[in-house]
């Protein structure tokens, strides 16, 4: 549990249904900020061919996904990835995170982004963790800021994001100065 009433827990297959549910439920209101995506994004089979391939990116060790999930009910309201992984030199992961419009301002992404950190750290040893947001959205930032992170930089055109190509300022959390595992 990462607060009262909801788990953070690795993705699994039987989630499909239940994100799809989440999306749907969500989808006007994340649409500003998400890429445009097709209709079966929104269903249980699109969700359960999503969900396939996150998992073998979480296999091959280039992501770690989570969902957030009501304790009581067993609702999807939301998700978070680790993903980006590269090891060596970098040593280094972006995070990327939703949360439904009703637990927006309780402390659940903020709540992930650290316990995200803390398994990138502690569990993967990576050196640091960068996320990006769209300039405006200062929600994200504030939630980024509360988790440690630092602004480091604008990315012009970054993602193509609501039908167009939208800057984004980019954030990173240093997690330790250690050399990589060799």
């Amino acid at each position: 549990m990462i607060i009262d009433g909801v788990e953070m827990r690795g993705i699994a297959l039987d989630d499909a249904a239940a994100l799809a549910e989440g999306f749907a439920r969500n989808r006007a209101y994340m649409a500003p900020c998400e890429p445009v995506r097709p209709e079966a994004y929104y269903t249980e089979r699109g969700q359960r061919a999503r969900i396939g391939g996150l998992l073998a990116e979480r296999d091959g060790g280039r992501l770690v996904p989570y969902v957030f999930a009501e304790t009581a009910t067993g609702a999807i309201i939301g998700a978070i990835n680790l993903g980006s992984i590269e090891r060596g030199p970098l040593c280094s992961g972006g995070v990327g995170y939703w949360v439904d419009q009703a637990w927006h301002g309780k402390g659940l992404a903020t709540a992930a982004v650290e316990e995200v950190c803390r398994v990138a750290r502690d569990e993967l040893g990576l050196h640091r963790v960068e996320a990006g947001t769209l300039l405006d959205n200062a929600a994200s930032q504030r939630v980024l800021t509360k988790a440690g992170f630092e602004p480091f930089g604008v990315a012009p055109r970054y993602l193509h994001v609501n039908g167009a190509w939208r800057d984004h300022r980019l954030f990173q959390r240093l997690l330790h100065d250690s050399p990589p595992p060799a």
